[in-house]
């Protein structure tokens, strides 16, 4: 089971630095560096919540499931 995070072509298609987005939800750079390598073994739902409010999207537009 693989998890994707688009979170690096989501800030893309809305114009946005991570350093801007990190500011904005709440939490360290440091933190959505992992979160966006997808080394994150768990995002809470209001970091989730956040981000998709800041980028005005939806948790799919963040998340994709790909079977290995």
């Amino acid at each position: 089971m693989s998890i994707i995070v688009n979170l690096d072509m989501m800030l893309a298609k809305r114009d946005m630095k991570s350093k801007e987005l990190a500011e904005i939800i709440g939490i360290t750079e440091a933190n959505l560096s992992i979160l966006k390598s997808g080394k994150a073994k768990a995002v809470r739902f209001s970091t989730l919540e956040a981000i998709c409010k800041a980028l005005n999207c939806q948790p799919a537009d963040i998340l994709e499931y790909v079977e290995d």
